[in-house]
């Protein structure tokens, strides 16, 4: 499967990640933990041979597939069954086949038998209609509906997309020794598709690591973890799974602690021993001989574990505006033929106004996102600009980052107004301290790309927050950071969210349903939704 032996990473000049050796072997289901910015991701790509370690060697034996944190469909014209087929190399096959069952339905003579004997025979091998069925299968288990899977993958909504490509791993080492690497593949899912991902994760027969802030799925399918301790830039293997690695965990650092704890109380006694004793020449070579022990009490003791530093997250105080900063009128929009996306909706965003959006994938949350922030143009109808709006736009894709620029360029970007020094400031709040701040955004992992977004807006002013799940990649003291900050912010909030804590957070006054865009004042029946949207 996959062999590491010796293995360093870095990001630049920086090392993360120093002589790491472990194997993951067929029914190894690995989950990969630590801190946002410890290197999961890297270590990720590294496994996957996306980028070469800075020393040492990765052996992989079967197929390895990846599911990267910011995956995009190859070619918007291709149908999703294509997409999906295309893991195992089906997609051509299955057109092969088609073509030559239409020359052979055009002229029946030898060659056309001949090649559509070829064809169909290359189609078995790669496991033919049963393939196939397999397929529409994982396809419906992670909610894509079956009127989809003909469509072109450019008319998706984001979150459908990806699915698309969450299907297309998994359908790619489904019932083969072969290894799945997936980061963050919960982000998008409603929870009826999250609970088949788990049941089918945890019958995967090849190997698996996956990255997930969903401690549940975590709980439900991994066997072994692996912590990643950017402190010491190693990372710790527990083979077990999750529930014995946390009480593992908390009894080694109590272990510590305890051993900690002695050793300085017997060198602290040395100490001061030493301290009577050096004053007179008959016993200042035993006082230094007794303080020299007194050091070495402390040598050698495994470190306690500290807390993780977690980023100080706030939002932007809101300049003055009118009574409406904004609104839309008969937005519609589409992206093929058929039925749009969006189509006539109407809103009024007053001053402080708490608005969430919900809807099933595809139904154009996301869009709407997208046209109120000017980031895409409406078919029809028009977005209204109120008397002194100011705008802020989190991304779920993180598409407001330029991935070519450095952190410290993009948030100077955003914040024109800031000094080289404020900048420094401002990422060192969001824990991009030293040389993070001059890494390019686009090796950033999910989570820093989440930070480095959310400090954009910092200094802003908006008095307009337009946030697209921007609790995704976060680890969990990260995500109550955001969570506090949008549950003190002032200003108007126009939200998208799966997640029910981000909800008690905001606190809504209304909600907007779509695709159908009935506005309605927030009551508790609607939280049900939620998880589903």
């Amino acid at each position: 499967m996959i062999t590491v032996r010796g293995v360093d990473v870095r990001v630049g000049a920086r090392l993360l990640l120093s002589d790491l050796s472990f194997h993951i072997a067929p029914g190894d289901r690995v989950g990969l933990v630590g801190r946002n910015g410890a290197g999961k991701t890297t270590l990720l790509h590294t496994l996957a041979g996306l980028r070469p370690p800075a020393a040492g060697r990765v052996t992989r034996t079967g197929p390895v597939a990846l599911l990267a944190q910011d995956s995009r469909a190859a070619d918007p014209a291709v149908s999703v069954t294509d997409r999906i087929l295309s893991a195992r190399g089906m997609d051509v096959a299955v057109r092969r086949l088609r073509e030559a069952a239409d020359r052979l339905a055009e002229r029946a003579d030898d060659r056309a038998m001949d090649a559509y004997a070829r064809a169909e025979a290359a189609f078995d091998a790669r496991g033919g209609y049963a393939a196939e069925a397999e397929a529409a299968r994982v396809a419906a288990g992670l909610g894509l509906p079956a009127e989809a899977m003909a469509r072109p993958v450019g008319t998706l909504s984001g979150g459908q997309k990806r699915r698309v490509e969450l299907a297309r791993i998994l359908f790619a080492g489904h019932g083969r020794e072969g290894t799945l690497l997936l980061d963050e593949p919960t982000n998008h899912l409603d929870a009826d598709s999250v609970g088949w991902l788990r049941g089918f994760l945890s019958a995967h027969q090849g190997g698996l690591v996956v990255i997930s802030h969903d401690l549940d799925l975590i709980a439900a399918t991994v066997n072994r973890v692996f912590h990643l301790d950017p402190l010491r830039t190693t990372v710790d293997v527990h083979n077990t799974g999750w529930a014995a690695y946390l009480a593992q965990r908390d009894a080694d650092e109590r272990r510590r602690t305890r051993e900690r704890a002695n050793a300085e109380r017997k060198a602290a006694a040395l100490h001061a021993r030493a301290e009577r004793m050096k004053a007179r020449a008959s016993t200042s070579v035993t006082a230094r001989s007794m303080a020299r022990r007194a050091d070495r009490l402390l040598d050698g003791l495994e470190e306690v574990r500290r807390t993780d530093k977690v980023a100080r997250i706030r939002l932007p105080e809101p300049a003055p505006c009118g009574r409406t900063p904004l609104g839309a009128v008969s937005l519609t929009k589409a992206y093929g033929p058929g039925r749009p996306v969006l189509d006539g909706v109407d809103l009024a965003v007053d001053r402080g106004a708490r608005l969430v959006v919900l809807g099933l994938n595809g139904a154009g949350k996301t869009t709407l996102l997208r046209l109120l922030a000017g980031r895409e143009a409406p078919d029809s109808g028009r977005v209204v600009h109120g008397h002194g709006l100011r705008l802020g736009y989190f991304a779920q894709e993180h598409d407001t980052l330029d991935p070519q620029r450095t952190v410290r360029e993009n948030l100077a970007a955003a914040a024109p107004d800031l000094t080289d020094g404020e900048v420094r400031s401002v990422l060192g709040a969001f824990l991009f301290r030293g040389d993070d701040a001059d890494k390019p955004a686009g090796v950033l992992s999910g989570g820093e790309k989440t930070r480095l977004a959310l400090a954009g807006l910092v200094h802003s002013g908006a008095n307009v927050l337009l946030l697209d799940e921007p609790t995704n990649n976060l680890d969990p003291a990260s995500r109550e950071e955001v969570l506090a900050a949008v549950g003190t912010y002032p200003g108007a909030i126009v939200m998208v969210t799966h997640d029910e804590g981000a909800i008690d957070a905001l606190r809504p006054d209304r909600v907007l349903l779509l695709p159908d865009a009935e506005e309605d004042l927030w009551n508790e029946g609607y939280r049900e939704l939620v998880g589903l949207s």
